[in-house]
């Protein structure tokens, strides 16, 4: 992890096609991707959200998934 670039919240958002504060109220119930806290300040590792994203990934609408069911 020493080595590696970490994204803002804005950065991450755009890489996710997320809104700033979808993101952020998703980082705050729990439900959005590993993030890292130094003092106030939050970044994400893109490590992290292409794992977040591949666990939502469905192939139809009415695939609900793990979490659903």
């Amino acid at each position: 992890m020493q080595n590696e670039a970490f994204l803002t919240t804005q950065q991450a958002a755009g890489y996710t096609k997320l809104a700033v504060s979808t993101l952020t109220k998703k980082r705050l119930t729990g439900e959005g991707p590993a993030f890292v806290k130094i003092g106030r300040r939050v970044v994400y590792r893109r490590q992290d959200l292409d794992e977040w994203l591949e666990r939502h990934r469905r192939m139809s609408t009415s695939d609900v998934g793990e979490v659903g069911r």
